[in-house]
């Protein structure tokens, strides 16, 4: 599947609306469900969802093979963009930022949801190894969508501080990712 999905966004970076019709049925109901899940909210699922579908057919974000699966990357594009029209929409509201749980539940596609359940525990696996400062900061970075600037606030912590411990977080999840990976390819 990953394979024809790469196959598929070639074929939209060289403007066929028919492949591009196809990467949005292929995609459509599993997106929407996780877009849900992380806004809680319709339109802005919607917004997100036609977002990003716009952002493939102009060209704009380049996914590139090497770095992943085309499915990651086009999730990740999504959960950017809703979480860019969620700030977006508080900044001017002065509310905070509902919970965001990006974890999907989805029952249109088990080959999609066995797939996010075995990234997700490898997700969790790898924040537990962080230290709780780490998870802390990467929990209301990535999962309640805070600015480094709003979590100094809200912290206390130094706004350098607050990058730095997300910085050492990352590079610390990178490389476990990867080890466990690398680790899995070998089995």
């Amino acid at each position: 599947m990953q394979n024809k999905d790469a196959l598929l966004y070639e074929r939209v970076r060289g403007k066929d609306k028919a492949a591009l019709e196809e990467l949005y049925d292929r995609y459509e109901k599993i997106l929407y469900s996780f877009l849900m899940k992380v806004t809680g909210d319709q339109e802005i699922a919607e917004e997100a969802m036609q977002d990003v579908f716009i952002k493939l057919w102009q060209g704009n974000g380049i996914y590139d093979s090497t770095k992943g699966k085309f499915s990651s990357w086009l999730f990740t594009m999504a959960r950017n963009r809703a979480l860019d029209i969620i700030r977006k929409r508080t900044r001017n509201q002065s509310t905070p930022i509902e919970d965001v749980e990006p974890f999907l539940e989805s029952t249109d596609s088990t080959e999609g949801q066995t797939e996010w359940n075995e990234q997700r525990d490898e997700i969790r696996k790898a924040v537990s190894t962080l230290s709780d400062d780490q998870k802390k900061m990467v929990h209301y970075m990535y999962f309640k969508g805070y600015t480094q600037q709003k979590i100094a606030e809200m912290t206390g912590i130094p706004l350098g501080t607050v990058k730095g411990r997300l910085r050492l977080a990352l590079k610390k999840l990178k490389s476990t990712l990867i080890a466990d990976g690398e680790r899995r390819g070998s089995l």
